[in-house]
């Protein structure tokens, strides 16, 4: 960009747009944030904050599983600068996950799973039942295996958007709240700003992270709208001792995820329901939760429920990220992350502020530009 500082405006204050408020500011650069609500209350507030590149990857996803990678490695050095720069602990455990096997159909296809891990490189290794049950005493005595990603760890996401809001502020970031964006101005094929309440709110670069709002924001052509659509997802919280938790490990079983916290709580989640925004908690979601957790993990039957909630993951049309530059000169996207919104934070902050402070586009984010859904329909006509 030219020597003159930039203003930036970006729409959304989840942990992608804040992220990337926060190394903007940290550059110097004039930034503001506008955010529908209050900042990190939606997919960022409802996740696990499972840090899970490893256990999750699937045939065909192999672009996706380098950027995944690639993120999980910042963590470590990430999390120890945003604790230093907003003096508040985000909780990064490592003790690593553990995907369950409870039958001896689980453990077939969890030692298939295992074959393409291994051949990706990744460090997973096979434990049997007892071995992983003397790692987690407290799960059903009926498993018969599980395989454990050392590699796989956890943080608490809603400290992590508590801390990046503060971070952000501190170096320099403007966070508006209660400011829902109307539409983004473009004029002669260029963003130029956001309007709100009427208002335009000029800039040089917006980016496009409002989750799964993002196609909702008007002012763009249908070829610059991202595909990106809300994906429900229901969740509850346990309350186990502290002291004497259930479980220390990510615990992956049939059906359900179970992430302890060092406060005591376990995250029980979670469903994958396309309903698009629609908010309410249902009886049979809950109960299916609670029985798969059940199964896994027999003594949560005493155990208090102390939340449950459900959020909207942003999916795009082929559930991978949309990041970068698109159609439209001056707009930059940082949208439909789907699962791996906590996972990717830390390399869409840094990706998406090179692009926009020098010009540089990662070669790791090339694979997710709003362009491969326009290619996939030429290539289907």
């Amino acid at each position: 960009m030219s020597n003159a500082q930039p203003r930036i405006a970006i729409i959304g204050a989840g942990v992608a747009g804040l992220s990337i408020g926060w190394r903007l500011a940290q550059r110097g650069i004039a930034v503001t944030l506008f955010e529908r609500h209050e900042a990190g209350q939606g997919a960022s507030h409802a996740a696990a904050g499972m840090l899970a590149a490893c256990a999750e990857v699937e045939p065909g996803e192999e672009k996706l599983f380098a950027l995944n990678r690639a993120s999980q490695a910042l963590w470590p050095q990430f999390a120890a600068e945003l604790e230093h720069a907003s003096g508040m602990a985000i909780d990064l455990r490592t003790e690593g996950s553990l995907v369950v096997a409870l039958t001896a159909d689980d453990r077939a296809r969890l030692q298939h799973d295992l074959g393409l891990q291994q051949r990706l490189g990744l460090s997973l290794e096979w434990l049997s039942a007892a071995e992983t049950r003397r790692r987690e005493p407290h799960l059903s005595p009926g498993l018969v295996g599980a395989i454990f990603s050392p590699q796989d760890h956890q943080v608490d996401n809603r400290k992590v958007v508590a801390a990046l809001r503060i971070a952000a502020e501190r170096a320099g970031a403007d966070v508006r709240t209660q400011a829902p964006v109307d539409r983004i101005a473009v004029e002669h094929g260029r963003a130029i700003g956001v309007v709100i309440a009427g208002e335009l709110h000029r800039a040089d670069v917006v980016v496009l992270a409002a989750g799964a709002w993002s196609r909702s924001i008007e002012g763009l052509p249908s070829e610059a709208r991202p595909p990106v659509r809300p994906v429900k997802g229901q969740m509850l919280a346990l309350r186990m001792d502290a002291e004497r938790p259930l479980l220390r490990h990510v615990v992956w079983a049939p059906d359900v995820y179970l992430v302890p916290r060092h406060d005591g709580r376990l995250l029980v989640g979670a469903t994958v329901e396309e309903k698009g925004f629609d908010p309410h908690l249902t009886a049979g979601a809950q109960l299916a939760l609670l029985n798969a957790a059940w199964r896994a993990l027999p003594g949560i039957e005493e155990l208090a429920i102390a939340e449950s909630w459900a959020g909207f993951r942003p999916g795009s049309r082929d559930d991978a990220p949309i990041l970068g530059a698109g159609p439209i000169a001056g707009l930059v996207y940082a949208t439909g992350h789907h699962r791996n919104g906590i996972l990717l934070t830390p390399i869409t902050a840094q990706t998406i502020a090179e692009l926009i402070i020098d010009g540089r586009a990662d070669p790791l984010i090339a694979p997710f530009g709003l362009d491969r859904f326009n290619r996939t329909a030429m290539a289907a006509e």
